[in-house]
């Protein structure tokens, strides 16, 4: 066994720059989850207003055929692009139409919904 001198210490920084490099592979995962977290919930955001829009465009586009005609259609619309359709009013020509997501894919974060308005091009608002 060999005997330390008097003032010798042990190396007092040993391991330290493991926990170092994990502290800092924890934050970069943790951004980077974060980062991935907020561009699915763009996404959904996203993916609900096109089908608000596109329900009010389809429910204006057969306003001729009266409002509930025009709401099924809008319906029809939505329902094929994965939301719900909650509300589908008329406010004289304008098709107003809101919609929900089934459910939210994140925990503790509500359903995005959107609402949309389309009508007449010629008619001011």
């Amino acid at each position: 066994m060999r005997s330390r001198r008097a003032g010798s210490t042990p190396e007092a920084d040993s391991g330290v720059a493991t926990i170092w490099t994990a502290v800092a592979v924890a934050a970069i995962t943790g951004i980077a989850v974060l980062g991935f977290l907020l561009g699915a919930v763009t996404i959904a955001r996203h993916q609900v207003e096109s089908a608000a829009d596109l329900g009010a465009l389809a429910a204006a586009s057969h306003a001729s055929e009266g409002p509930d005609r025009a709401c099924g259609r809008a319906r029809w619309v939505t329902d094929r692009m994965g939301v719900t359709l909650l509300t589908c009013r008329w406010q004289r020509l304008d098709a107003l139409i809101e919609v929900e997501a089934p459910s939210s894919k994140f925990a503790g974060l509500p359903a995005p919904s959107a609402h949309a308005r389309a009508g007449p091009v010629d008619e001011p608002p």
